[in-house]
């Protein structure tokens, strides 16, 4: 905020005739003779939500991955979004743009891409095309583009260009091509064309009298494509480009960092700072945001930045954002907020219900002085300026008016070992410590139970069918959640399930654990887990945190898919889903109840609960709190077969030991009763 006071200094407001000193100060004010703003009487970026800065703006609308909103609206997965609010997210992040986009000078929308969770899903596309069709209808432009979610084929850069982009598929056989495909583009007035592929496009939208170029380049660019988008940015060598792309930029694992990827450093090298006029980035992809600015060829500034909020409760819970393009407070000032929670019934709101994110990775202002950063290619830019009141401080106004923001609690970190909320209920807690860091567990290591009742015991080496297994593949780690009062983990090493390769703990025989179902009491079930961050789909597809021994199939009445599997699957999925899957302890015929998560980061700790309350007839899963999209209900208890074992750590198919964990284990606890999170093991005592 500058120094002098609001009576000495000079501002640009949007009223008042155009006299030639008005002229005159718009054209200083706003950096075309590249004069600083301080000097120019004017504040510099920061000027935060002061509207008496001089704003001279526009807005972009940014929808990062809509995948989880097109799947969860679908009857195949319960309508839940209508049936449970009303309404639904993606149609509600749509329909706000379309009511809002003269209010807040809104020149443009674009889709970061996984427009859809299951390309093979028609129904998944008939959401998402309901929802774009908003925009089209009301006569706003956007632009689209194909995340790995919405290919046939969503092989991930490996440092290999041959394999996985647009050039290997089969165009014909590709639905978001037909739905989201050239004719339909060529529709929008801002479009400018697409490759040969159909897969990536381009778009010019005008605002404050200048022109901006939009560059969307769809999963797995091929060298072909890369070739078309320098075309484009050839045939426009005046105009100042965003690269928007599903995952260029990743973030690190203290969810704030950001994270080059190869792909990302392959269209850096390729395309990016060899361009100046590419000055922003945007993709999703990479759960949370994060931004880096880096310096290209021409000693030129590029903001890359990346959103997305499927792993955010009710899969993101319509949260998109806002960039203001202040070029008169010189600036881009970013609003990530919901559109879809303020419509939510207020009976239905809890604390991850936020209207507007306020975090420094959510709220966030880049300085930039376009026509300097600019001056380069385009020597004119800024010659055609409105003045206007600072746009986001309005729309977030807006979107709060009439809505009271939940209070979160912030999570609270233990203070020693024992500050965790005791349950008489518990039927099992295991801890896992014991040992020196990087330490082999010997076999035969016992993992005490705290309750005194069902120790864990590491079993013998390469039994079962189970191969090459060695002493050193399960170590002790102090390695932990940070909400976890347990002193450290344990770390399973060297798992391939190919081989099979792995190492587990078992109950033993008598363990009074082996002989509870929980049908009447209900359960829930705790663990703090680290998948490996070398994780790999070959190797770890379906690794299991905790099963039952036994086939399923040899259950009285069972009448379901997979009777080789276990009657119990605490698992994590090919596309690093937890998976809780349970035949219920009921009579009659009976087959797998399954939850679902959204997909877990690896190398990221998580503490997960899944709730069983038999009063209400439901199990729901939650993920660091939040509760899951995919749950089930009427899955009473939990069915095994006498005499049999838990296993931690793996599991079994058709009677031999298979699909061994892959990463770390805190602790697991079990209890017998539905508890609420206060209750949890990420909860402190009272």
């Amino acid at each position: 905020m500058s120094s002098q006071s609001p009576k000495t200094r000079s501002s640009i407001r949007p009223s008042g005739p155009a006299t030639p000193q008005r002229r005159e100060l718009l054209r200083q004010g706003l950096g075309l003779s590249l004069v600083p703003l301080s000097a120019a009487g004017l504040s510099a970026c920061g000027g935060g939500n002061d509207s008496s800065v001089g704003s001279a703006s526009f807005t972009l609308a940014v929808l990062p991955d809509t995948q989880f909103y097109a799947r969860y609206a679908t009857s195949a997965e319960g309508s839940q979004f209508a049936r449970r609010f009303g309404s639904e997210p993606f149609k509600a992040q749509t329909q706000w743009i379309a009511d809002n986009a003269r209010a807040f000078n809104i020149a443009f929308t674009t889709h970061l891409g996984d427009v859809v969770d299951q390309q093979n899903k028609p129904d998944q596309w008939k959401v998402a095309d309901a929802a774009m069709k908003v925009l089209e209808d009301a006569g706003q432009p956007y632009s689209i583009l194909a995340g790995n979610h919405d290919v046939v084929t969503d092989l991930d850069y490996q440092g290999d260009q041959s394999t996985g982009t647009d050039a290997q598929r089969d165009l014909a056989k590709e639905p978001y091509l037909n739905w989201f495909g050239s004719e339909r583009a060529r529709r929008q007035k801002t479009f400018g064309g697409r490759d040969p592929s159909g897969f990536h496009e381009y778009h010019l939208f005008s605002a404050q009298g200048q022109q901006f170029l939009v560059l969307s380049l769809s999963w797995r660019v091929s060298d072909a494509g890369l070739a078309w988008a320098q075309s484009v940015l050839d045939k426009h060598p005046q105009l100042p480009a965003i690269l928007v792309n599903h995952a260029l930029l990743n973030i690190d694992k203290d969810g704030a960092s950001p994270l080059e990827t190869g792909y990302g450093k392959l269209l850096w090298e390729r395309l990016i700072k060899r361009n100046d006029q590419i000055f922003l980035t945007l993709n999703g992809h990479f759960h949370g945001a994060a931004h880096l600015r880096k310096t290209n060829d021409f000693g030129h500034s590029v903001d890359l930045m990346v959103v997305d909020y499927q792993m955010a409760y009710q899969g993101g819970n319509g949260l998109m954002r806002l960039y203001e393009f202040d070029l008169g407070r010189q600036c881009i000032d970013i609003l990530s907020f919901s559109p879809w929670v303020v419509k939510k019934p207020k009976e239905s709101l809890n604390s991850f219900d936020q209207a507007v994110l306020r975090n420094a990775q959510e709220r966030l202002t880049l300085p930039l002085n376009f026509a300097q950063r600019f001056a380069r290619f385009s020597p004119n830019f800024g010659q055609q300026l409105k003045a206007n009141e600072a746009l986001l401080p309005q729309a977030e106004a807006a979107v709060l008016r009439g809505f009271t923001e939940q209070t979160p609690t912030p999570p609270r970190a233990p203070a020693d070992a024992n500050d965790y909320p005791k349950v008489e209920s518990t039927a099992a807690h295991w801890r896992f410590v014991g040992g020196t860091a990087g330490q082999a567990l010997p076999v035969g290591a016992v993992i005490e139970d705290l309750t005194g009742k069902n120790p864990l015991r590491r079993d013998t080496l390469n039994v079962l069918g189970v191969k090459n297994a060695e002493l050193g593949d399960l170590q002790w780690s102090a390695d932990k959640h940070h909400l976890s009062a347990a002193p450290g983990s344990v770390r399973f090493l060297n798992t391939d399930k190919n081989v099979p390769r792995l190492s587990y703990f078992l109950t033993q025989a008598d363990a009074p654990l082996n002989k509870e179902t929980f049908v009447t009491t209900g359960y829930t079930v705790e663990a703090f887990i680290k998948i490996d961050a070398g994780w790999l789909k070959a190797r770890h597809a379906w690794m299991n945190v905790m099963t039952r021994d036994g086939q399923r199939g040899k259950l009285p009445g069972f009448v379901g898919e997979d009777p080789e599997a276990s009657p119990l699957l605490f698992a994590v999925s090919s596309l690093r889903e937890i998976q809780w899957e349970v035949v219920p302890e009921q009579s009659g015929t009976r087959g797998g109840k399954t939850n679902w998560s959204g997909e877990i980061l690896a190398d990221k700790w998580v503490h997960i609960a899944i709730v069983n309350d038999p009063k209400t007839r439901e199990t729901v899963m939650y993920i660091e709190g939040a509760p899951v999209l995919r749950n089930t209900n009427e899955a009473p208890g939990l069915a095994a077969l006498a005499g049999q074992p838990w296993v931690i750590g793996g599991g079994a198919w058709d009677g031999e030991r298979a699909d061994g964990f892959f990463g770390q284990l805190g602790e697991i606890r079990i209890c017998k009763e539905a508890l609420p999170p206060q209750r949890w093991l990420s909860a402190r005592r009272a």
